[in-house]
């Protein structure tokens, strides 16, 4: 496997970073792969849970990575991790899975360090502190907690990843982390045509439908088309667009009947017509700023910016001081149009309407955004044009994901009883699951070893592994049973790392990680 990485990567040397990266590019931009190339991510534990996550980052060019991992590489680590091999028993795992994964990626730098965590979080705690991110797999209980402490004081993500047999688990802890590019499904366009700004009804009123001939009529884009015909309904409406199904289908009609007729009287084909009946709902769509933005501007971290404020916040403070004047209750002009069938010359020339916009409306945030980091003794290229853009350009999708430290979590004081007996309800409810992963936990806390580890000792361990699981609901004053096929099913597990289960792991967790190394404006 190495030879044919080692191979495929030679085979990509003389490509340029457009043509090595195409498919990744297309889906997260430039901006997505610069910052992933800037991240440095620190792996805890060369496993095969820990060499699967960082394969599925080294093959997309991430900057750099440190490995962590104190031991040596046994036969049972050749067993189940593709990027150790027989050669390597007895040598340092670190540095083994480190020389195989870097044959991958010519681009990417490989570091490693042949301590335990343990070790490391003892003698200088300060070595976590410098990563992008940290990830780690396969941490005891106690460990796990130390290090999410100090990562957490000084606000360096976190994500926890453990393959235990059939069951894999991830858990990212942050504090906060804003999302820009968030690619919401279904998102609806933001064509404005219930508010149409002064430049798009100009460009509107340029159109006569009824004086067109035939080829100019079918060729008119179906933007356009909603647009003249939501005219006439105003006039007719009182100033009211059509709201409800019924209004919607009269108004459906109406563009129906602007259909050029052949010499026979009936209905022209005209495609671009029948576009515009088909998104009449999305045309329709009211602009108003989302509920999740509104929430943004009414944070105190939007209203209170300060030295210590994120370029997040900053940002967002702008664009809800747009909203409140030039910007008159909406948000700035998103700037793209969906595909449509049109000439060549009208769709390029309704492009460029929306796209200039979108650009004035970004010079005034732009403004803003000099005047607050003026305010707080910061240079106005602390934030750079590119990247107020962008954030204009996804304003109506930013979210703020926040989560709790571990420590909270692993408290009983503020354990969400609630939600536990409310999943408890189906016994068959994933929360099952997270409540064996601890369990096993408090086993190994008890017995120094997981259960199941020693096949002699499994039909013994089904028991004390029940008294820790009844143990575990109990400090969580949690009315709820676990049935018995679970408790065998996680002794039989072995505490084993099936590789299948940490290449699923491996996967998911890339995309986690993919977005928080994109640009997320801390």
């Amino acid at each position: 496997m190495a030879a044919a990485a080692a191979a495929a990567d030679g085979d990509s040397r003389g490509l340029s970073k457009e043509e090595k990266y195409d498919r990744q590019l297309r889906l997260w931009g430039d901006h997505g792969q610069e910052a992933l190339e800037a991240a440095h991510v620190c792996l805890i534990n060369a496993s095969a849970t820990g060499t699967e996550i960082l394969k599925n980052l080294v093959l997309p060019g991430i900057g750099s990575f440190t490995i962590v991992d104190g031991s040596t590489v046994a036969g049972e680590d050749v067993g189940n991790n593709f990027f150790l091999t027989k050669n390597s028993i007895g040598k340092s795992r670190a540095q083994a899975a480190t020389e195989l994964l870097q044959e991958l990626n010519s681009d990417v730098s490989g570091n490693f360090v042949g301590e335990n965590v343990e070790q490391l979080l003892e003698n200088d705690p300060t070595f976590f502190l410098g990563f992008s991110m940290v990830i780690a797999t396969q941490l005891l209980e106690s460990t796990l907690l130390h290090l999410s402490t100090v990562l957490w004081a000084a606000d360096v993500p976190l994500l926890v990843c453990r393959t235990y047999g059939l069951v894999g688990y991830m858990r990212l802890a942050v504090k906060e982390h804003p999302v820009v590019e968030s690619h919401p499904d279904n998102a609806l366009e933001d064509l404005r045509l219930d508010k149409p700004f002064p430049h798009l009804r100009n460009h509107v009123h340029e159109y006569d439908l009824d004086k067109m001939d035939k080829k100019d009529h079918s060729h008119t884009p179906w933007i356009i088309v909603i647009a003249k015909y939501l005219e006439k309904w105003c006039e007719e409406h009182n100033s009211q667009l059509p709201k409800t199904y019924k209004e919607k289908e009269v108004f459906r009609e109406l563009i129906r009947q602007g259909l050029l007729k052949t010499d026979d009287g009936k209905p022209e084909d005209e495609e671009n017509f029948d576009e515009a009946i088909k998104n009449v709902n999305t045309a329709l769509n009211p602009t108003k700023v989302p509920s999740n933005v509104q929430e943004l501007f009414k944070d105190q971290r939007c209203t209170n910016i300060n030295t210590q404020s994120s370029l997040f916040w900053i940002l967002t403070r702008a664009v809800k001081q747009f909203v409140e004047k030039e910007g008159l209750g909406n948000l700035p002009v998103r700037g793209t149009i969906p595909d449509m069938i049109a000439d060549s010359t009208r769709f390029i020339r309704l492009q460029n309407v929306y796209r200039e916009k979108a650009k004035e409306d970004a010079s005034i945030i732009s403004d803003y955004v000099t005047e607050i980091l003026g305010s707080i003794g910061k240079p106005p290229e602390t934030i750079s044009e590119k990247d107020i853009c962008f954030f204009c350009r996804n304003a109506a999708f930013l979210r703020l994901v926040q989560c709790r430290s571990l420590a909270e979590e692993f408290s009983a004081e503020t354990t969400n009883k609630d939600q536990i007996a409310s999943c408890m309800e189906n016994l068959d409810s994933e929360m099952v699951l997270y409540i064996m992963l601890r369990a096993v936990d408090c086993f190994h806390r008890q017995h120094g070893r997981y259960p199941g580890v020693h096949n002699n000792q499994v039909e013994d361990d089904i028991g004390k592994l029940k008294s820790c699981v009844i143990s575990l609901l109990q400090e969580w004053g949690v009315s709820v049973s676990v049935k018995d096929d679970y408790i065998h099913e996680f002794c039989r597990y072995g505490a084993s790392e099936p590789h299948a289960v940490a290449s699923f792991l491996g996967g998911a967790a890339k995309l986690s990680l993919i977005g928080s190394a994109k640009k997320n404006y801390t």
